[in-house]
């Protein structure tokens, strides 16, 4: 029988520890370490065995057309694992019996038994095809161990982590409302969890708590976060995010605010290098490649410290970088309580935009948006881009591919114009299932609700650009403001500036955003001086071939 699930939270407290404490937690973090590789070893040796077996591969090939033939082709599938001892109780099972000698000495029986489901967890990845592989964990790269229950090995009691002999008192702040309130709920499990800062270990707790988490409430007693009502659609590109909800819209980077430090790690990355060349000669060819076969480096103290400064460079980027990702997560919220957007793939963003998706982090703020949204008593819903393809299509039903660097799409067929992260978000909103007759459902756009919403759509996107536009002087700064957003594109067609369009003799519709040409409008660089060229038909700027 299944255990019932409540609701959890988890409150984050550090911890006092002592030196000689210090050293007793190293030690079990490298037993950790141990146990979870030798589960992690298993899980593998059980994989391949499922896959040779003779059970598994009619079970791969059974149909999945129907409800009945998916549930019969899960059956089949779990039984072959389980013929095999691929399954979460048998590694747990497995841990238990490698946990001997000094292993029993440093970690209980409830923490391996944790481990092992991490093992299976990460194995379990590759076998629905998730993950190409698994990942050993290497000296010192164990930094988290878990227990099972509070009654057990890991405890917290009396304001301290008990475990095993050490008691490591936490520090408290009495003061703050959000560590009262989680104090005073009942505590699952515990986890230790180690970061490395400035070269030096430090430790906390996170207390998994059962209830709901603290709301942070304004003076005057209402919410400082509140949940909005309605469909907000989102649309999210490597380095932007565009929300549109019923009354309010906005668009900007990712992590807005966050400091680039490509030029501090690149200087520390290289330096390492040659750190590493100079102790280790023995290791590379006269070419400067590395020789093939085994071989023995050699870490010296000063690439130690050299790899403490990049790793808390990285550490200082991506905290500030959580922060503001919460904020932007509350802002999208405070729109609306069902969220709309794209089931985009982030790791085809890492092969194109490598550079952008690792300062950015997409991946983490989506993760981030659904948790909140789900705690808030929101809902996340991610359809797919193959039945929907919100970039290619209009509200007015016409569709056609456009290419990445068109940032302001014109609809040849009713003189539709906008932003195009923008009215991707504005048509994520008008996104419904659909069923169809095979009992599939499918989420596609409802152009009708679309088109009859778009003459107050239209003035709501334009709003949203032109305030980004003006937060940011319509300028494109290194990394700090993407090129994607499309200040240029928007210049010359005279979006955002009165001025502009009166130079391009561009006249603004009702809407604002269809412009109706005069004869004599040019379209190319602005201003008084590149007209006059236009006119005389000749340009300086060199043409893209």
């Amino acid at each position: 029988m299944s255990q019932a699930k409540t609701l959890s939270f988890i409150l984050e407290l550090p911890l006092r520890v002592a030196h000689e404490a210090q050293k007793v937690l190293l030690a079990r973090l490298e037993a950790g370490r141990q146990v979870y590789n030798a589960c992690l070893g298993e899980a593998r040796r059980r994989w391949e065995l499922v896959r040779q077996s003779r059970a598994y591969r009619p079970a791969l090939q059974m149909p999945r057309s129907t409800e009945e033939a998916r549930k019969a082709r899960a059956k089949a599938l779990s039984e072959a694992w389980k013929a095999q001892g691929f399954s979460d109780y048998d590694l747990q099972l497995y841990a238990l019996k490698i946990r001997h000698g000094w292993l029993a000495a440093h970690l209980d029986a409830s923490t391996a038994q944790k481990l092992a489901t991490r093992a299976f967890a990460a194995q379990k990845r590759v076998a629905v095809g998730q993950a190409r592989r698994v990942r050993f964990k290497g000296k010192n790269q164990m930094d988290t161990l878990e227990g099972k229950s509070n009654s057990t090995g890991l405890r917290w009691r009396n304001s301290a982590v008990e475990w095993l002999g050490l008691v490591l008192p936490a520090m408290i702040n009495g003061n703050d409302p959000v560590v009262v309130h989680g104090l005073s709920c009942p505590v699952k499990y515990g986890r230790l969890v180690r970061r490395k800062m400035n070269g030096e270990d430090r430790f906390w707790v996170q207390l998994v708590l059962e209830g709901e988490p603290y709301r942070k409430i304004n003076p005057d007693g209402s919410p400082k976060h509140p949940l909005g009502t309605g469909t907000v659609g989102l649309d999210a590109g490597p380095s932007t995010i565009a929300a549109v909800g019923e009354g309010e819209a906005f668009l900007e980077p990712f992590g807005r605010g966050l400091q680039p430090k490509h030029r501090e790690i690149r200087r520390l990355q290289r330096h390492l290098d040659r750190q590493r060349r100079a102790n280790n000669s023995q290791n590379y060819n006269p070419n400067g490649t590395v020789k093939k076969g085994p071989k023995t480096w050699k870490v010296s103290r000063g690439m130690e410290g050299t790899q403490m400064r990049l790793a808390d460079l990285h550490r200082r980027q991506a905290a500030h970088r959580k922060s503001l990702h919460g904020n932007l997560c509350h802002r999208v919220l405070a729109l609306g309580d069902v969220f709309l957007h794209e089931d985009v793939s982030i790791k085809g963003w890492q092969r194109r935009f490598g550079r952008s998706v690792g300062f950015r982090a997409p991946g983490r703020f989506f993760r981030e948006m659904d948790r909140k949204a789900e705690s808030a008593g929101g809902t996340a819903i991610a359809f797919p881009t193959r039945t929907t393809a919100l970039s290619q299509v209009c509200h007015c039903g016409y569709r056609a591919k456009k290419p990445l660097s068109q940032r302001w799409p014109r609809c040849p067929a009713c003189g539709a114009v906008a932003q195009r992260d923008l009215y991707s978000a504005y048509l994520s909103r008008f996104v419904e299932p659909v069923t169809l007759e095979n009992s599939k459902m499918e989420y596609r756009l409802n152009a009708g609700q679309a088109e009859e919403a778009w003459p107050g759509g239209d003035d709501l996107l334009r709003a949203a650009f032109e305030r980004l536009q003006a937060e940011t002087n319509g300028r494109v700064v290194g990394v700090s403001t993407p090129t994607s957003l499309g200040f240029k594109e928007a210049r010359l067609l005279g979006f955002g500036s009165e001025s502009v369009a009166a130079k391009t003799g561009a006249v603004a519709t009702s809407h604002g955003s269809r412009l109706a040409e005069g004869p004599d409008a040019v379209r190319g660089p602005l201003g008084q001086e590149s007209r006059a060229k236009a006119d005389a038909g000749s340009f300086s700027r060199t043409p893209r071939l």
